[in-house]
């Protein structure tokens, strides 16, 4: 149309660029950050010691429980440490008292007999699962006399009397049964169900009269050794 000018712009409508019109294309701009140069490999972190290692695992394993010396060369076998460096840190952990075989075995007879009425046999087969010696787990259960244990299995029945139902010789076996389960002695767990049954009611006390502790734990001991015999 004429009297029009040609539009120049950079719009949709501007015209191609002509060869020598002093045009030069703009280089295309690469990712923010990246780099043409070869970035530098990372250093490698040099392995760790295996008796820091060691002492790691020991520490995290005592801070859930106490534990014996023998639970814990358990664990550092199990990942893997040697049993030169195991024996070092665990030597070096007695010195300093970190673990104490004896102090841990009769912190464990007080706390399970008192929390959980367990009698000694329980508490030794305890103890030697957790790899206590002998003589140390011998000596932690010298604390808890027969009289102690007694008087324990007398309260345990008389709890368990409070909510039991049934007839007095079926109670009876239920309530002996559960003081063997807890390591009680034939004798020691008879005599205490016979007496908690006497206190309870004129019934239960007229059966009780009848039951001969004596010959019922010479019964039961020699059942026990026969059945331990054949383990």
């Amino acid at each position: 149309m004429a009297g029009r000018r040609a539009r120049t712009g950079r719009g949709w409508d501007a015209s191609p660029p002509r060869a020598g019109d002093g045009f030069t294309p703009r280089p295309r701009r690469g990712r923010r950050g990246r780099s043409d140069e070869t970035e530098p490999e990372a250093t490698p972190t040099p392995p760790r010691d295996e008796a820091e290692v060691a002492r790691e695992i020991c520490l995290r394993q005592l801070a859930v429980r106490p534990r014996t010396r023998a639970e814990l060369a358990g664990a550092l076998a199990k990942r893997g440490i040697s049993d030169e460096v195991s024996a070092d840190v665990l030597d070096r952990y007695d010195e300093v008292g970190i673990i104490d075989d004896a102090a841990f075995a009769r912190a464990w007879v007080s706390s399970r007999h008192t929390g959980r009425g367990l009698a000694r046999r329980a508490l030794a087969n305890e103890l030697r699962q957790r790899g206590v010696d002998g003589d140390v787990a011998s000596e932690a259960l010298g604390e808890l006399d027969e009289e102690t244990e007694a008087e324990t299995a007398r309260a345990l029945a008389e709890r368990k009397l409070r909510t039991a139902r049934g007839e007095p010789d079926a109670v009876f076996r239920r309530l002996v049964g559960m003081l063997a389960r807890k390591g009680y002695p034939p004798g020691v767990a008879i005599r205490a169900v016979k007496d908690a049954l006497a206190a309870q009611s004129a019934e239960a006390a007229e059966f009780a009269e009848q039951i001969d502790a004596d010959a019922l734990a010479e019964a039961e001991g020699e059942l026990d050794r026969d059945t331990r015999a054949t383990d």
